[in-house]
């Protein structure tokens, strides 16, 4: 059966907040670890902030 958008919503937040999911189910488990996957993953790419410049070759902004 799959999961109807409300569940989906719950499991969601408890996966961000870092609550456990209090549930047995086989579905709601593998929904609840690969959104808790994809948040591990994200805190470990760098995040790139700001406008590179490059002060060396000015014409190569205007391109």
């Amino acid at each position: 059966m799959e999961l109807s958008s409300y569940r989906m919503h719950r499991i969601y937040l408890a996966a961000t907040m870092n609550y456990g999911l209090g549930s047995d189910d086989p579905e709601e488990l593998a929904y609840y670890n690969k959104i808790r996957k994809e948040m591990d993953d994200m805190k470990k790419k760098p995040v790139k902030k700001g406008i590179t410049l490059n002060w060396d070759n000015p014409e190569e902004i205007d391109k």
